[in-house]
């Protein structure tokens, strides 16, 4: 199973950027952990995919979530990259999903579909930004895939014109991601310029199919598709799966639920457990857990009040 692997380039004068991701490794450990249908694991792959793309093309210290509200069998996605590049994804459908393929089908059956990307920041203090995306276009069409529906995002919403192609299979997940540069330098001739060279981009990358994109390995292709371009290529990135669950981070849900709730469940069951909708890791808390989640708060001293 080779690494899996993020390339981001530059071409030519500088005014093309992109980006091309093979998850192997880590799309292997997403679809071991939780099963779904076929058609929404392909989705999840792309997904994942896409999200180490965008990750990879902004400068942010936080974690990106990409999701996918659907009106259809598809009812909710979602792939999250952290800021080390590491990875999770997970989806909830009706059982009709394993009758239906493609995007519209799945999330957009009623035309209410809708695609969230959000931008969580590492640093405390510091607020989310969230974008919505519609998956139609301008005259109420579906659009037909995921790669359509983040294009029209990062053109409409970011103002950055961008091409991407996203794959997925039983053994990889794979995307490649095109963008103009943002500015222009001040002048016409060096917008057009800018123009003329993402439009070429796009025309090579427009070549590839997505049994390419999902056999070769990202420098074979970059080197196949832009090698007139005179790419430059950074250090690889190492995205990988990594699923931020955690006993404590649990231990805080339920505290948010109350004793009431948690006492309830109890007396029903004997004991609360917790699975893990990314990684399926199950967490189970018993009467004696149970009580240690809520002697913290007892055992609390009071806050001190404000001076008179």
């Amino acid at each position: 199973m080779s690494a899996d692997t993020l390339l981001k380039f530059m071409l030519g004068a500088g005014q093309v950027r992109g980006a091309v991701v093979q998850l192997e490794a880590s799309w292997q450990t997403m679809r071991a952990r939780r099963r779904h249908a076929d058609a929404v694991q392909l989705l999840l792959g792309e997904m994942a995919a896409a999200a180490a793309l965008l990750a990879g093309s902004l400068k942010f210290d936080g974690t990106l979530v990409l999701q996918l509200q659907g009106d259809g069998p598809l009812r909710l996605a979602v792939a999250e990259c952290q800021p080390d590049f590491g990875l999770r994804a997970t989806a909830k459908a009706d059982a009709e999903a394993a009758t239906v393929v493609g995007l519209a089908s799945l999330a957009n059956a009623h035309g209410g579909g809708r695609c969230v990307i959000t931008l969580d920041p590492r640093r405390s203090g510091q607020q989310a930004y969230q974008g919505v995306v519609a998956l139609d276009d301008a005259r109420g069409h579906a659009l037909p895939d995921l790669a359509a529906v983040l294009g029209q995002y990062l053109r409409d919403s970011e103002q950055i014109p961008s091409w991407l192609l996203l794959a997925a299979d039983a053994q990889r997940a794979c995307g490649l991601l095109v963008q103009r540069m943002p500015g222009d330098g001040g002048h016409a001739r060096d917008a057009d310029d800018a123009d003329e060279a993402f439009a070429r981009a796009v025309h090579l990358a427009s070549t590839l199919g997505r049994d390419e994109l999902l056999q070769r390995t990202p420098e074979d292709l970059l080197h196949k598709l832009f090698w007139q371009e005179e790419p430059r290529v950074f250090d690889p990135l190492r995205p990988h799966f990594h699923c931020t669950c955690s006993t404590h981070r649990v231990a805080d849900m339920l505290r948010a639920l109350g004793r009431d709730e948690v006492e309830s469940v109890l007396k029903e069951r004997g004991e609360v457990e917790v699975t893990c909708e990314f990684c399926g890791a199950a967490y189970t808390f018993d009467l004696v857990d149970a009580a240690r989640l809520f002697r913290a708060e007892v055992d609390q001293p009071p806050a001190p009040r404000d001076a008179q």
